[in-house]
């Protein structure tokens, strides 16, 4: 080999070097569900576009992750360069200056077509703090075998009482079949998600106009009371226990007649692979009361860049990645048009092929009946239909939650549950200047 070639290679080996060196690794916390799961499995597509930029996952429970990334971004604790955070987070920490501002997304990102409804949850004074991975409100999944079995049919649009009629009548325990699962662990993200936005239907609400808790009045009452009694007739043992992947775990199974959770949790109840009843499910609206209010959510899990990463460059580039058309293509061509993150754009439901998906439908038009902005049945003045958009929430709600959850397991008495509910927010919202 003669020296011209021996310093060809030298220096190839030495740029190799060089940009290995150079790449930088970003920290991407991140919920342990499905949706997040299938992502890290197709990122060999971002690193093959971005050799210089290499990945770190932090996969973490809902609730831990919860934990981690308001400790770590209140402290400016610089752990992690793209965190996972919902639209409860979004708002409050823009506002705070605590988010890096997406609007500089490039034009081909297309950030007009993003749903209105969850584009509008993640943005403050018209900027963007966070890119939506999927959107979801919540609806009824149920098991069309058990319900014709039962003698009945779904209304698109259901009540309360038919479900609770309907979850009797399905219930099978000596085979291990019960006719409802439903949140039941505590968290402001877990049963109260759930238990807030059954509340709305019953004509509940966490405050009123003068920011006083109403957990002493008589909808809050009939909202815990009904959920009791509904679970402890027709719900799965150790319900206390239940968060969204247990419930989704039950449900794949076989062992859940109903479950009403996230529309996002349809594209895991009717895949083969993974599920039993896969042929055999179908979906609902949440139900209502008759109040004028039904008991659907409205959440984005969303991808933000911290104000103190010092990647922010590489950052963007991967939230991009992780939030575009390109990405539901992606999905799709490997997944199929039932797997692709949903409820963010509206060009995926404008396309034919995704217009087939049984779901599709359903999910858009809970996303599009949840108002953030009117969530309850009288006037409130906070903005959040399974959340109140103020800081001190998470951790008052997850109190809550603890209190309503003990009830589940039997532990306490609803009214002594709903006693402890009123005095403990009441309390922290004098300490927070809210109520004298």
């Amino acid at each position: 080999m003669n020296l011209t070639m021996r310093a060809l290679l030298g220096a190839t080996a030495l740029s190799a070097t060089a940009a290995l060196a150079q790449a930088e690794t970003l920290t991407i916390a991140t919920v342990n569900n499905g949706d997040m799961i299938r992502m890290q499995g197709l990122t060999a597509d971002f690193t093959a576009k971005n050799p210089d930029i290499e990945l770190e996952w932090v996969t973490l429970e809902e609730n831990v992750l919860r934990q981690r990334v308001t400790t770590d971004i209140a402290t400016k604790g610089g752990q992690y360069d793209v965190m996972t955070i919902g639209t409860y987070e979004v708002p409050i920490w823009g506002k705070q200056g605590w988010l890096v501002s997406l609007n500089d997304l490039p034009a081909d990102y297309d950030i007009d077509d993003l749903l209105p409804a969850i584009r509008g949850g993640l943005t403050v004074e018209g900027e963007l703090y966070a890119a939506p991975f999927y959107g979801e409100s919540s609806m009824v999944m149920y098991r069309t075998d058990l319900m014709e079995k039962a003698g009945l049919t779904m209304p698109e649009a259901p009540t309360w009482e038919f479900i609770r009629d309907a979850a009797i009548k399905m219930t099978d325990k000596a085979n291990e079949v019960y006719g409802i699962c439903l949140r039941g662990k505590a968290g402001w993200g877990e049963n109260m998600a759930f238990l807030t936005a059954t509340a709305n239907s019953f004509g509940a609400k966490w405050f009123d106009m003068d920011w006083k808790p109403q957990f002493d009045q008589k909808p809050w009452a009939d909202t815990l009371n009904f959920y009791l009694d509904l679970m402890n007739e027709a719900g799965p043992p150790g319900a206390s226990n239940n968060g969204f992947n247990e419930n989704l775990a039950l449900f794949q199974q076989g062992k859940c007649g109903m479950w009403i959770d996230a529309t996002v949790a349809a594209s895991f109840v009717t895949n083969p692979k993974d599920s039993t009843v896969a042929d055999k499910v179908g979906f609902a609206l949440a139900p209502d009361n008759g109040l004028g209010k039904r008991g659907n959510w409205l959440w984005a899990w969303s991808l933000a860049i911290p104000a103190g990463s010092q990647k922010v460059d590489a950052a963007k580039k991967f939230v991009a990645w992780a939030t575009s058309k390109d990405y539901l293509a992606l999905v799709a061509a490997n997944e199929g048009w039932a797997n692709v993150p949903p409820g963010t754009r509206t060009s995926l439901y404008e396309n034919p092929e995704y217009q087939t998906v049984p779901f599709a439908k359903m999910t858009l038009d809970s996303i599009n009946s949840a108002d953030p902005t009117s969530p309850t049945v009288d006037p409130v003045p906070y903005v959040g239909v399974q959340f109140v958009a103020i800081p001190e929430f998470q951790g008052i709600a997850t109190a809550v939650g603890q209190q309503f959850s003990a009830a589940l397991a039997g532990q306490t008495s609803a009214a002594d549950a709903l006693a402890n509910a009123q005095a403990l927010t009441e309390r922290e919202m004098a300490k927070a200047g809210y109520i004298k």
